[in-house]
């Protein structure tokens, strides 16, 4: 069999990735090129999503069986019994060195090892677009896509925002979604990681898109809008050519903008670095990232911003007892040790207690992994036997209220058998300039080109 594949006159490819930029990659540069063969696509960072295929509908016609997913851990054998010749590296929020530990593996199994460029992958938008990235995971690149959003908004302009992808459940039905409201949000039956990224921009009035297939995706939401905002996830590149860049950058931890992959790539190519978190107690943190513009990027606009933190109503936790439990995504492979709601916590004077004891399931496996999660309780809920172990985890903790930190309305999803109060956050600019008077020149562009 092995013998059969080497007489191949296509390169036979391996995609590496955590089911999101792999599949984009795989749709926009090697689906419809009869010189190149995607035996497998390999799956880490996120649980569950190995052992099934990419299926044949969105893989195309070369494809009739689909594409099989399998775990990284497996990629040497792939390599060797697939007569493997590249292997693409397809996935973010990942530090140099792992990449190149990877490589390094791929190289050693006799293979070649590759990265597409942003420009390669990007797709050509018929309508304008406003890019937010960041260095990593967890620096504000939410609320700050519901800000811009918000001000091309009100400035008039019809606004969709496009989701980077978290394709976790059906492929095929995910190929395309639109959320304009809480219930097509339910009728989808997303992971918690989803609805913390859908919610918020729904509830405040925004039209969110996400999906697999992003030509789709983009046709969709180019119809109904007169400025698209990519709302980029993972602090991944974005998948759309974008009008205007803007990086977040997050002072809590200043060194990662040059030490994680596509994190310093975002900061070399964007045009506006808006740094986030700035507080009079991290100073020095925040000096040091604008020491790292001023560096590498001179000839870029910087705006700074501070990380508003507020509790809704509910009951007193000054002095109580409180279970934190924070966005998912910012304290795992972010690698926070804490988060909005710990912040919130501590500014009311609640007593944080530790939930490892109380953690079962998955969720021990959680903080064994991530040793560096202080007394927070991840938000992880990547499948109904996962958000139930999240359920008991929360209904066993021995606390008086819950502060649900993650941007989605946890109670909504899971009993947590005590009192709640939710914690909100977005950005306020400190100084000049504003996202506004930075947006401004484009949204009189975009407005003088807009029918009436």
């Amino acid at each position: 069999m092995a013998a059969a594949y080497a007489s191949s006159m296509t390169r036979r490819v391996v995609i590496v990735g955590a089911g999101g930029r792999d599949f984009h990659d795989f749709n926009t540069v090697f689906r419809s090129d009869a010189d190149l063969t995607v035996v497998a696509f390999t799956a880490t960072q996120i649980p569950g999503i190995d052992d099934r295929r990419y299926p044949p509908d969105l893989a195309g016609p070369a494809y009739p069986e689909g594409i099989p997913i399998r775990p990284e851990r497996e990629l040497e054998h792939l390599i060797r019994s697939r007569s493997v010749d590249e292997v693409v590296f397809s996935y973010s929020d990942v530090p140099h060195t792992d990449v190149m530990h990877l490589a390094s593996r791929v190289l050693a199994a006799g293979a070649d090892f590759r990265l597409l460029s942003p420009a390669s992958t990007m797709l050509a938008a018929p309508r304008p677009v406003v890019a937010v990235v960041a260095s990593r995971t967890g620096a504000g690149k939410s609320p700050t896509t519901r800000k811009v959003a918000r001000v091309l908004m009100d400035a008039g302009l019809r606004v969709a925002l496009i989701r980077h992808p978290m394709p976790y459940g059906d492929l095929s039905a995910m190929r395309v979604q639109r959320f304009a409201s809480m219930s097509d949000i339910d009728a989808a039956s997303p992971t918690i990681e989803e609805r913390e990224e859908y919610e918020e921009p729904v509830r405040q009035g925004m039209v969110m898109y996400a999906g697999v297939d992003y030509q789709a995706i983009l046709d969709a939401a180019a119809s109904e809008a007169d400025v698209l905002v990519w709302d980029g996830g993972n602090n991944d590149a974005p998948f759309l050519q974008p009008a205007l860049t803007i990086c977040v950058l997050d002072p809590l931890r200043p060194e990662d903008g040059h030490l994680f992959h596509p994190g310093e790539t975002n900061m070399l190519m964007a045009d506006v670095m808006l740094i986030n978190k700035v507080d009079p107690s991290n100073a020095a943190g925040t000096h040091a990232v604008l020491d790292d513009v001023a560096r590498v990027r001179p000839d870029a606009i910087v705006i700074q911003a501070a990380s508003r933190v507020r509790l809704d109503p509910g009951p007193d936790v000054t002095g109580r007892k409180v279970l934190v439990i924070e966005d998912g995504p910012t304290v795992t492979h972010g690698g926070m040790a804490y988060g909005a709601g710990t912040v919130a916590a501590r500014d009311a004077g609640a007593i944080m207690i530790d939930p490892r004891p109380f953690a079962v399931g998955s969720l021990i496996e959680v903080f064994e992994r991530y040793p560096h999660l202080g007394p927070i309780l991840p938000a992880m809920g990547y499948g109904a036997e996962q958000i139930e172990e999240l359920r008991q985890t929360v209904r066993a903790a021995d606390c008086e209220v819950v502060i649900t930190g993650t941007p989605m309305d946890l109670g909504r999803l899971v009993d947590l058998g005590h009192p709640a109060r939710h914690v909100r956050y977005d950005i306020d600019e400190i100084g000049a300039p504003s996202l506004a008077e930075v947006l401004a020149p484009w949204i009189d562009r975009w407005q003088a080109s807009t029918p009436v």
